[in-house]
């Protein structure tokens, strides 16, 4: 399936030859086991694609996880993320930072960014689920998770709470700072009405898709949930500008 998406063809690519890392971000969003979080096993199978693809590269897993009371590395272990070989485990959380300005940018004055990501090859590895205030979250919301905490915890408990603030130009300003190469989506169960709990769809979706876009991966799991991607602010507002919202980019199992 990753063969027949392209994901070899870009892995090998010169502009991504050029980059150190390639850092594969799952959703460890908290404790919850899947289909609330990305199953170790998905990531696995990109993990040995990756190596097979392009021998010797430098691969980082991830994550900086927005639940309070608990570490990015406590979940990795929890959710079986240790047990994967030939990686680094990283929590984005406590990485050294860039300051970024730019002057497009509405809602935000500046940007803090984990330098690392700066020179990486980023994959965005979602699982389907709508979203209480975003509407969604898959590939381009799933970004959230590289912003420290030190930076982004504003009032209430939740150690990312400043992007609730005009949610929808949140996500799509750091998308154009730092928007994923690559995504992976897991939509074999999803969630069809909250980003932390169920119910989950019924009948479960069943399907795996990849694409080099995110604004057609966002659009097109959108679909899967019965939502219209114009509806969604932070897709509406990409696309054609950090992609377009057309499925035929989208490869499916």
């Amino acid at each position: 399936m990753l063969n027949a998406s392209g994901l070899a063809s870009f892995l090998s690519s010169p502009r991504t030859l050029e980059k150190k890392i390639i850092l594969i971000k799952p959703n460890l969003v908290n404790q919850s086991p899947f289909p609330v979080t990305t199953p170790c096993w998905i990531v696995r199978e990109l993990v040995r694609f990756i190596k097979a693809t392009v021998p010797g590269k430098e691969i980082i897993i991830g994550e900086g996880t927005g639940q309070p009371g608990i570490e990015t590395g406590e979940l990795f272990s929890l959710h079986g993320y240790t047990n994967i070989k030939g990686v680094e485990l990283v929590d984005l959380n406590h990485e050294k930072c860039v300051e970024v300005r730019p002057s497009w940018a509405k809602r935000w004055k500046s940007l803090f960014i984990p330098a690392l990501l700066l020179d990486c090859f980023v994959i965005s590895v979602p699982v389907l689920k709508a979203h209480t205030l975003a509407g969604v979250t898959l590939s381009m919301k799933n970004m959230i998770g590289v912003c420290p905490p030190r930076y982004y915890q504003s009032d209430g408990s939740w150690r990312k709470s400043a992007f609730h603030t005009k949610i929808h130009h949140a996500i799509f300003e750091l998308n154009r700072v730092v928007a994923p190469d690559f995504c992976l989506l897991d939509a074999t169960v999803g969630l069809c009405s909250s980003h932390l709990s169920g119910p989950a769809c019924d009948p479960p979706v069943n399907v795996v898709a990849a694409s080099n876009d995110p604004v057609a991966m966002d659009a097109f799991g959108a679909r899967l949930l019965s939502i219209k991607w114009q509806t969604v602010g932070h897709i509406a507002m990409a696309h054609d500008v950090l992609g377009l919202a057309d499925a035929s980019s989208v490869y499916i199992q």
